[in-house]
């Protein structure tokens, strides 16, 4: 079996947050325990995805300001926020005040491009700019400079009995240096290392100079090094779907066996114009996925995970994955859970 380098590091996980529309408040509570778990199992980051106009988290910032008031360990992040909703400015103020209230934990991962069925959401999202707004790089180029602490007015000073500021309060040191980029490009994986930004990897890249997912994501990682002021020391986290079955009853092993079926088609060739390729569901004992994982060759050259779970799954499944994940495969890869604290 080919080894990594060196040992995994930082062990995370990601979920979605669905939530019933007839009773959303259960399924955010869902979200805050999975986190608590998290922390009291080790693991070193919880991610949330970001959904809108449908039946997941679509505020992650908000949820975890609150899970930053439940926990005191594990890092926070997102995975990713999608700019082409925010005003960067307004997002840099609500990202320092939650990296405030975590006392330094929170991990922003953001993405550019236009929203999601834009044609249909334009008119309620911009109404008077649509047509003049940009999603691309220069939306994180201006989050990164308010985040960091460059102007954002010419304008300072006393004004009656006000004191204004001419930079984003509050202000977050440190934020600056853990902001992701999530990038399924060797254009973005270039663009996230040259402006010194962490690089999310995750279970889709494009296909541009392979089909072989494993190949693909490597030249990504190799990029993103490449052009990053600290070369192989910048960090890169890998987001596959990761689903061990060491505790799981009979009846979840059938479950997730069947849902990981239902997926593997679509990662044969890649698909649509922009050839789009996903990774395979990784399902398994702790050391079939440790074995399939050590044999990966992205894997291979990172070490920080955070490895996603299933969009449809129970809350009991996820606490059985997690806890799989922790105690099982977490340490098949050489990885230490951290110690409450």
């Amino acid at each position: 079996m080919p080894l990594p380098s060196h040992p995994l590091r930082k062990l995370g996980f990601l979920t979605i947050g669905l939530f019933d529309e007839a009773d959303p408040r259960a399924g955010h509570e869902s979200t805050l325990e999975i986190i608590e778990l998290g922390e009291r199992l080790g693991f070193d980051s919880a991610w949330l995805r970001h959904r809108h106009l449908q039946y997941g988290i679509s505020s992650p910032v908000a949820v975890l300001a609150a899970a930053s008031q439940r926990t005191t360990r594990i890092e926070l992040g997102t995975a990713v926020i999608p700019l082409g909703w925010e005003n960067p400015l307004r997002l840099a103020e609500d990202l320092a005040t939650v990296d405030l209230l975590s006392g330094g934990r929170l991990n922003p991962g953001v993405s550019v491009g236009p929203p999601m069925h834009f044609d249909q959401v334009k008119d309620a999202l911009y109404p008077d700019t649509a047509d003049a707004e940009d999603f691309g790089y220069d939306r994180v180029s201006r989050l990164l400079d308010f985040v960091r602490g460059k102007p954002a007015t010419d304008f300072s000073g006393v004004e009656g009995f006000e004191v204004f500021s001419d930079r984003v309060q509050p202000h977050a040191a440190g934020l600056g240096s853990r902001l992701w980029y999530g990038g399924g490009s060797l254009r973005s994986a270039r663009w996230a290392g040259e402006h010194g930004m962490n690089f999310l990897t995750s279970s889709v890249v494009k296909a541009e100079e392979s089909e072989d997912f494993a190949e693909i994501q490597l030249s990504h990682v190799r990029a993103f090094r490449a052009a990053h002021p600290d070369g192989e020391r910048a960090r890169v986290s890998q987001g596959l779907v990761v689903i061990p079955t060491d505790s799981a009853t009979p009846e979840q092993r059938a479950k997730y066996e069947a849902y990981a079926e239902k997926r593997t088609p679509r990662t044969a060739t890649p698909h649509g114009p922009a050839r789009m390729m996903f990774a395979p569901d990784l399902v398994g004992t702790s050391a079939e996925i440790a074995e399939r994982l050590y044999a990966h060759a992205a894997f291979r050259e990172i070490d920080e995970v955070a490895f996603a779970l299933p969009f449809t799954f129970e809350h009991a499944d996820y606490v059985q994955i997690l806890t799989d994940l922790a105690t099982g495969l977490g340490p098949a890869l050489g990885w230490r859970p951290s110690a409450q604290g």
